[in-house]
């Protein structure tokens, strides 16, 4: 039985429960008409009665009738004689008898299929069709103009409806993060020298201390007196977390493909910080096999044969998923005997850029994938990309800041009413408008400073930011699109809420 199926089962069910409800109602209300006339008709007889007594009280004190009730006495007596004994069919107010009513008869022994016949029977003694949709006629038309308003108001996905103040804030709230992105972000820079942004320094900083941090945690003792700390960490990180498909050139891999050590990183699937980088990785440790990415095509490579801690099989997954971590560590602030900057990890999903082995840009007429590859070994890293974080978060927090303290000031809703989360359609339109702001500044900043040059429009382009507009355009999309629809999110909210109620009662 299908879900709906299912559905239209336990409908019938309801419809049926129903009819006997309906059917039980109008027994109770044949039941009190008898009641109130054989109450009527008590009274009746309470009054024949007294008129009965207050008579034979009379007789017995005179026998000559006509002496107490001189004129009409002799015919009440008639008269009270005659409604005393009248036949039972000739009284007033005859009560019809009342009829069974039709039910399920059911018990602790009664299985689904023979309540489901039961109900069936029941259905066709009654003329009930349970062919037709149950849902229909559950509810009356007031019932049912209620709950469609209901739905339409509360349970329906609607369009954003801003105002130009709402599209301005936004404007506004994108400008500023894209005045951010140019003026502390800039372009990625290799050494990590002068030429440096200030937030590309401050997100190296951060790193280099987060990895010193992660090896002190693993047990790292510190650097020896007169050593770089960060590289100190590093190195040991190396040696503590060593892995087989550390590959830094392409003599490594018997000449298969160009690879040096500052591209090593990128073309290595493992070294990639998401879920694509820990697929590879933990196949490469349990296979014994190293997996890159070169001119499109993903190429695989046999290692020295690794062996992974643990005894049992989950030991051993949870073993190579914490050397992934500790060789990522050791790799996101470049390599122990980098000089300078070192080449580090490449962003989240960048790596599966190489497959986008298309096209012909550059003067010297390369594909897509090659330049993604060149823009990383000028910078464009995971530390890069922390640096790029920064403004996207910015125009993020100061949108929904705004939208708080207009919804609060502006339209006197209170705070408790005004959290700057869920599917909001004016804030998720406010979004699109802010985060699409900081694109084109940070796309017009690009195409002006890199004068054509598709690597230098890459190094200085915001790829976070438009990761970020994507999510929400995409998101805007489909709003647009399922406008007028039923949200399920807010009918599971409702219905669990009406649980938790009926759980206190």
């Amino acid at each position: 039985m299908t879900p709906d199926d299912e559905l239209d089962a336990h409908g019938n069910r309801v419809r049926v429960q129903l009819h006997q409800v309906a059917a039980i109602e109008a027994q109770l209300g044949n039941i009190s008409s008898v009641l109130d006339t054989m109450a009527l008709a008590q009274v009746e007889q309470d009054v024949l009665l007294d008129d009965a007594i207050a008579l034979a009280e009379a007789m017995l004190a005179s026998a000559d009738a006509s002496v107490l009730f001189p004129g009409q006495d002799t015919e009440l007596v008639l008269n009270i004689h005659a409604e005393l004994h009248c036949e039972p069919d000739a009284q007033p107010g005859a009560i019809a008898p009342l009829s069974l009513i039709d039910g399920i008869l059911i018990s602790a022994d009664t299985s689904d299929e023979e309540y489901e016949a039961q109900l069936i029977a029941y259905a066709a003694r009654n003329r009930i069709d349970l062919k037709e949709d149950p849902f229909a006629n559950l509810m009356t038309p007031s019932q049912r103009v209620a709950f469609e308003k209901m739905v339409l108001e509360d349970f329906s996905l609607k369009a954003a409806d801003c105002d130009k103040y709402d599209y301005m804030l936004a404007g506004a709230c994108g400008v500023i993060g894209g005045l951010v992105d140019v003026l502390f972000v800039g372009a990625a820079s290799a050494t990590g020298g002068e030429d440096a942004s200030p937030l590309g320094k401050a997100a190296d900083s951060f790193v280099d201390r987060a990895v010193r941090q992660f090896a002190r945690l693993m047990g790292w003792k510190g650097p020896a007196e007169g050593s770089d700390p960060t590289r100190s960490a590093i190195g040991w990180l190396e040696r503590t977390f060593g892995i087989n498909y550390d590959h830094r050139h392409g003599g490594d891999v018997g000449g298969l493909f160009k690879m040096s050590t500052r591209n090593h990183h990128i073309k290595s699937l493992g070294h990639s910080p998401d879920l694509v980088g820990l697929f590879f990785s933990i196949l490469d440790q349990f296979c014994s096999t190293a997996h890159f990415v070169a001119d499109g095509k993903l190429v695989s490579v046999d290692t020295e044969t690794f062996e992974l801690k643990g005894r049992t099989l989950s030991a051993k997954i949870f073993a190579g998923f914490v050397n992934w971590i500790g060789h990522l560590f050791s790799d996101v602030a470049g390599s122990s005997g980098a000089q300078g900057r070192g080449s580090g990890i490449p962003m989240p999903f960048y790596s599966l850029l190489q497959f986008v082995n298309v096209g012909s840009f550059g003067k010297d007429r390369q594909t897509f994938a090659t330049i993604a590859v060149r823009v990383f070994e000028q910078g464009y890293d995971f530390r890069h990309g922390l640096a790029m974080a920064i403004p996207v978060m910015l125009t993020e927090v100061l949108t929904r800041i705004t939208w708080v303290v207009k919804q609060w000031a502006v339209h006197n809703r209170p705070l408790s009413q005004c959290m700057p989360f869920g599917s909001i359609p004016e804030l998720r339109r406010m979004l699109l408008v802010s985060h699409g702001s900081l694109c084109l500044v940070d796309v017009g900043d690009a195409a002006l400073r890199s004068g054509g040059d598709i690597i230098g429009f890459l190094l200085r382009g915001n790829m976070v930011a438009w990761v970020r507009f994507g999510c929400v355009s995409l998101t805007e999309t489909k709003a647009l699109i399922t406008a007028g629809s039923l949200d399920h999110d807010a009918v599971d909210e409702y219905l669990d809420a009406e649980y938790a109620r009926l759980l206190r009662a």
